[in-house]
């Protein structure tokens, strides 16, 4: 993928706890990405207002009508809280015409995702208004991640899937740590059999099953191109002791890890 310039006008996390409007009567002359973390909102999408909730990603180019409302719904809370980024230029051009893309979005909202956008907005933060480079190639990471995030998607948009989808993220985070059937529960607010019995159904595997690919494919990586020792790699891939790492290695790929390694 090509890196054209983005120009980034502003990114920050907006948290409000009073009324506030925002709007555009005109049309926009930005590029506007929003993602609904806290709370709930309202935004005109496709000339209707909508609710926006956590999860919510929104869309806009130059020329979009745009109206963000907060504290405005009866009985709702005024609490409301969005990472957002205002940008231009030939790069934001180039995403956006890559492909077709829903102005709103539910998406499984995930850590790397928001800890991308966070680095922006401190990038832009700084007193001489950051570096336009390293500002661009940062947005570029956030906008290849959110397309994955709306690829991922699911099509019936349940709030069952998006669950599973998040046990997924929380995995993957920490696949290398001590990592518990609770914890992933917990993460989603399921029970543990709940949890177990969903992940199951939509990714035709367990939880520990995943967890366990994840700490073996990055076993792989570190006996390639490492040079720990067995026990260090099995400690560094969350696999714990040695014998555990000996064993899981054997069963999936038929050979033991010092054998592997012996044959790069």
């Amino acid at each position: 993928m090509s890196m054209n310039p983005i120009n980034v006008q502003l990114s920050e996390f907006s948290r409000h706890e009073e009324p506030f409007r925002q709007t555009y009567g005109t049309g926009l002359d930005t590029y506007i990405i929003r993602l609904q973390v806290e709370g709930i909102c309202q935004a005109l999408v496709h000339g209707e207002m909508k609710e926006i909730r956590p999860g919510d990603l929104l869309l806009f180019q130059p020329g979009d009508i745009y109206d963000l409302r907060i504290g405005y719904l009866q009985g709702a809370s005024k609490l409301s809280g969005d990472y957002y980024v205002m940008s231009n230029g030939p790069g934001m051009r180039e995403w956006w015409n890559q492909k077709a893309r829903p102005t709103r979005t539910k998406i499984a909202e995930d850590n790397r995702l928001k800890t991308v956008w966070y680095q922006i907005i401190l990038e832009k933060r700084r007193l001489d208004g950051g570096n336009p480079d390293i500002a661009s190639a940062l947005v570029w990471s956030l906008l290849m991640l959110i397309d994955r995030a709306i690829e991922e998607s699911p099509e019936d948009q349940s709030p069952l899937a998006y669950h599973a989808l998040r046990m997924r993220q929380y995995i993957e985070e920490h696949a290398s740590e001590s990592l518990s059937l609770d914890q992933v529960a917990q993460h989603t607010g399921l029970s543990v059999s709940r949890a177990v019995h969903l992940f199951k159904a939509h990714f035709g595997v367990s939880i520990i099953g995943y967890a366990q690919q994840l700490r073996l494919s990055h076993a792989i990586k570190l006996l390639d191109h490492s040079p720990m020792s067995l026990e260090q790699i099995a400690v560094e891939s969350g696999l714990g002791s040695y014998a555990y790492f000996h064993r899981l290695f054997r069963e999936r790929y038929g050979i033991s890890p010092g054998a592997y390694r012996k044959k790069r």
